[in-house]
């Protein structure tokens, strides 16, 4: 881009930066050049309220991950519906990942048209439509693609559309519990899926066994269901019913990643196993349950132990004190549309005078008491000092629904530059 374009861009950015814009400015533009249009946060170019990611604790996020799968000999194939953001999935196999996890068709293509080549589709296929999509990309030979079956109707629908086609689907056997989701419960199920697996064989392949331990909240359930996995993995091999070697055994999401992979590094098996953990929100990682599931990994994992440091917060939503009523309360311009709050408030964590030279820790008393779709109402002390106009960069907790409320985020460096935005696509 010659310097006359960088400059439009320049000035058509910068007094109303992207943010939940359609992002074809900066979208198409790359971190060099972004970076070159000086934009800074703390100095009001952004438009606020904004999401935000920090380039630097992201980089330690995902070389911890990343780091902490390779001390046990596994593959890491982060969830990219948290972020629904190619750049962050291409990002994640730069760094090792063995391909992407998504949960639907429409995820799948997305990764896709963005030169992902391997998907792990953590979930049935099912539709006519949702497996047109598929098979068309199954059509691009160096696509690598798995869904999960877990029922002799699923496996039935799949191997007709694939066969009438001339496709091949790979497959992984999807394992639950009572009171969960989707996966086969018990043994009568388990038989009906392998027979009708079997009849399909030239056109749905068995490539190994999976689950999603994070329907259970209790650590000895959890044991007992990967220990489960293990051993219908093996008999399975045992009979032959496999069609890839290695053998697929796949589980983990963002809370219990440890426990999975110590009981599957304990896994034996006369064939050999290539396994696969799914989490998807240590990325940016938040201050509610995945910190809490954080300070257990830390306290107990005896891999997690050795590694410095643990994962850290990498995304928040700065936004403005609009208003400030009344003695002991603030408003904010944040609201429903702009945070998760089903797992809990955002949180302050710092708080940023314009003209200052850096934002400051926010007092620990300050606490966001409720969210509307535009406003928060933050429960302040008398007396603070807190002003129409401060800025305050909030924690949140459950990143995969703050994603999904913003169309672009940016990223900045340790001085608050603006160096790089994150598109997503939900």
């Amino acid at each position: 881009m010659n310097e006359r374009a960088v400059t439009r861009v320049a000035e058509s950015t910068a007094i109303s930066p992207l943010n939940k814009g359609i992002g074809f400015l900066d979208g198409g533009l790359e971190p060099e050049v972004i970076a070159g249009l000086g934009r800074n946060l703390l100095k009001e170019d952004i438009s606020l309220p904004c999401a935000v990611l920090y380039e630097q604790k992201l980089q330690h996020n995902l070389k911890w991950m990343q780091r902490f799968v390779n001390e046990y000999g596994m593959r890491l194939a982060p969830h990219g519906k948290t972020t629904m953001a190619p750049k962050l999935f291409q990002m994640q196999i730069d760094a090792g990942a063995w391909g992407i996890t998504l949960a639907t068709a429409h995820q799948a293509m997305v990764a896709w048209r963005h030169g992902i080549k391997r998907v792990l589709m953590a979930n049935e296929l099912i539709g006519r439509q949702n497996m047109a999509v598929i098979a068309h990309l199954l059509e691009d030979r160096e696509f690598d693609f798995y869904c999960l079956v877990d029922s002799a109707e699923g496996a039935e629908q799949l191997g007709s559309f694939f066969a009438e086609r001339g496709l091949r689907i790979k497959v992984l056997l999807e394992l639950g519990v009572m009171g969960g989701r989707s996966g086969v419960r018990n043994e009568r199920q388990l038989e009906s899926v392998l027979k009708a697996v079997a009849r399909w064989r030239n056109s749905v392949a068995l490539c190994g066994v999976e689950l999603y331990e994070g329907v259970l909240d209790n650590e000895t359930e959890i044991r007992a269901l990967l220990k489960r996995a293990m051993d219908i993995a093996r008999d399975l091999a045992i009979e032959g019913l496999f069609d890839r070697s290695p053998i697929l055994l796949s589980g983990a999401g963002s809370a219990w990643y440890d426990v999975v992979a110590e009981e599957f590094a304990a896994a034996r098996f006369d064939e050999p196993v290539e396994i696969v953990l799914r989490p998807g929100c240590y990325l940016t990682h938040d201050v509610g349950s995945y910190k809490r599931a954080q300070e257990r990994i830390l306290a107990c994992n005896p891999v997690a132990k050795k590694m410095s440091d643990g994962l850290v917060t990498a995304l928040h939503i700065w936004a403005y004190v609009q208003s400030v009523p009344e003695p002991a309360r603030a408003i904010i311009g944040l609201g429903r549309r702009d945070a998760a709050f089903d797992s809990g408030l955002p949180t302050p964590a710092l708080h940023h005078r314009p003209g200052d030279a850096a934002p400051k820790p926010a007092p620990k008393q300050w606490t966001m008491t409720k969210i509307m779709d535009q406003h928060a109402y933050l429960q302040i002390t008398a007396g603070d000092d807190i002003r129409v106009g401060d800025m305050i960069a909030f924690d949140i907790s459950h990143p995969c629904l703050t994603f999904d409320k913003w169309r672009v985020l940016q990223v900045v460096n340790e001085k608050y530059e603006v160096v790089d935005v994150v598109q997503t696509y939900f």
